[in-house]
């Protein structure tokens, strides 16, 4: 597991009263919350930057999925 740090946020005192009301509902506390959420953010990232990756490499190597490569008119035929 990674070292942890602490970090400083600042808020309105209305958000941060908001905000203590919800931890308790939860059963845990607003750091819990914020950790949660930005690690949620940064998986989000990571996912979306390995599929985008995927892909493009896959339209890299053509539309094709193995086999002869189907020609043109093969794919308009009608």
């Amino acid at each position: 597991m990674a070292k942890k740090q602490n970090l400083t946020v600042q808020l309105d005192s209305v958000t941060i009263h908001k905000a203590r009301i919800l931890a308790a509902r939860r059963g845990t506390s607003i750091s819990a919350m914020v950790a949660a959420q930005i690690q949620e953010s940064v998986d989000a990232e990571e996912a979306y930057e390995a599929a985008r990756r995927t892909a493009l490499e896959w339209l890299g190597r053509g539309f094709h999925l193995g086999g002869r490569r189907v020609t043109r008119d093969e794919l308009h035929e009608r």
